[in-house]
């Protein structure tokens, strides 16, 4: 019988949606303070995805991801949707009697295998990872593409090439730190 190991160290990643640019500096700030140096990021791109945080959140949303260059365990993913959480909470708007959210956090990891997003939210191809939190594969490394590559589930902008570029770029970053060796 194999003796339990403690997991292999993941990348973290925050996804973050907004109309207000200015909103992803103020956050990242937050979070590097508690989980150190970003080392890459995204550029700010339009999300034209889906209208489904337009009604919170009002027109032209856009869309930055920032990797972070320490690694950490993956069982700290449901404190860490909690704390992204609080964080969208701290610059909600209150109006009337309704919360407006003014970001959206979305964290998740890399691995060497798999791209992992953290939800609030139950389905048919989530797990429950405790604390009110649910966590989904949505992208798997293919060793014969090379690539991280979609399954059904996964969310639309997950399938673009321009993502899937990024998250390669992320396993490369976190197999440096892992100090693995480059593949031929």
């Amino acid at each position: 019988m194999r003796e339990i190991q403690p997991p292999i160290p993941v990348k973290l990643f925050i996804g973050m949606l907004s109309p207000e640019p200015a909103l992803f500096n103020a956050c990242a700030d937050i979070l590097c303070s508690e989980y150190g140096p970003v080392d890459y990021q995204s550029e700010i791109v339009a999300w034209t995805n889906s209208d489904f945080y337009r009604e919170e959140m009002g027109p032209g949303i856009l869309r930055k991801f920032i990797f972070f260059e320490l690694l950490l365990n993956p069982g700290d993913l449901s404190w860490i949707k909690i704390e992204t959480t609080r964080i969208e909470k701290s610059f909600a708007l209150q109006a009337g009697n309704r919360t407006r959210r003014r970001i959206n956090l979305d964290p998740g990891y890399v691995t060497e295998a798999k791209v992992v997003l953290a939800t609030t939210k139950d389905y048919s191809h989530r797990l429950y990872i405790g604390k009110g939190i649910y966590a989904e594969v949505t992208l798997r490394y293919g060793n014969k593409e090379r690539s991280f590559t979609p399954f059904d589930h996964t969310y639309h902008d997950y399938c673009s090439e321009t993502y899937i570029t990024m998250f390669n770029k992320a396993r490369e970053l976190l197999r440096n730190s892992l100090q693995r060796p480059a593949r031929k």
